[in-house]
């Protein structure tokens, strides 16, 4: 027998072995389904998580359930001021005792704005999103309201609050105060919250805010000298996520523990909430799992 023609026929045939090898194994890592991503357990009474480029849900947990906000409410107080026609960020606004007078009553939290000071819009949005600055809300609503008492001027500022969320579409959102801390009548949803956070993070300014994680910013005081404010983000995921730009925390009695939040990886931007976590520390592993889990579905 000729050994160069048998040599030619085994090689043949081991060649159609390995390919149809080749074949089959390409079949079974086609056919193979990919590891879904679990969904996750939170102890937040309510959740939501959206890709904020294409608005799609990715998740939801009594998403449609009404509940109090605490300070997460401040994102529509500053979503309305940066909605001003001709809004001036420099302008400033002279710091009244009532709004020093505000905090101490409630016990709130606050930017520890100092009667008779001079500070500009733009630093008040710095100390109403980083120390969670009521006084700050309190003097942004009395700037950017209208009326000739600061009470009709208040009034006026819950009125475009409520009217901005109209216009968003949201049935389950309503507003009774510019800081949170409501009558009983402050609620919202996870999923319009992150509705609203989505809708703010859109202008530039709001970003460059929320993604901050300290500042110190120099105002004129009422002798014409000057004085720093130092104010750190109540955020814990800034710097303690990778790819975190914001939102807002928020707290309180009914509230509990809230935190919008978003974060950008890859171009890829997820965006959510959590409301009524159970402790601070719940809140921030809440929104980690939700985060996490966004980024992977």
């Amino acid at each position: 027998m000729n050994t160069g023609i048998k040599g030619a026929r085994v090689r043949k045939a081991a060649a159609a072995v390995v390919t149809t090898a080749a074949v089959l194994t390409s079949a079974a890592l086609t056919a193979a389904p990919a590891q879904a991503a679990t969904k996750p357990s939170i102890t937040a009474k309510g959740g939501f998580v959206m890709n904020n480029g294409t608005g799609k849900s990715l998740y939801t947990k009594a998403a449609d359930t009404r509940l109090s906000t605490g300070s997460t409410t401040k994102i529509m107080t500053a979503k309305v001021v940066l909605a001003q026609p001709k809004l001036n960020l420099d302008a400033k606004v002279t710091i009244a005792k009532a709004y020093s007078d505000y905090v101490v009553a409630n016990n709130a939290s606050q930017a520890h704005l100092i009667v008779g000071d001079k500070v500009t819009v733009r630093q008040l949005l710095y100390g109403l999103m980083l120390p969670s600055g009521c006084d700050a809300a309190y003097a942004l609503a009395d700037k950017f309201g209208s009326g000739s008492t600061r009470a009709a001027r208040v009034k006026s500022f819950l009125g475009k609050m409520n009217s901005d969320a109209k216009k968003l579409g949201l049935k389950n959102t309503h507003f009774d105060s510019f800081d949170g801390i409501g009558k009983g009548n402050n609620y919202s949803t996870p999923r319009d919250l992150t509705k609203i956070a989505s809708s703010a993070m859109k202008n530039s300014t709001f970003r460059t805010v929320v993604k901050t994680k300290s500042t110190k910013q120099k105002v004129t005081t009422k002798s014409g000298g000057y004085r720093y404010y130092n104010w750190s983000n109540t955020n814990p995921l800034l710097g303690g996520y990778s790819g975190a730009i914001g939102v807002k925390t928020g707290s309180g009695p009914q509230a509990k523990y809230c935190l919008v939040f978003a974060a950008t990886r890859n171009g890829k931007t997820v965006i959510g909430t959590v409301l009524a976590s159970s402790s601070v520390a719940n809140r921030t592993s809440d929104a980690k799992k939700l985060l996490n889990y966004g980024f992977a579905v």
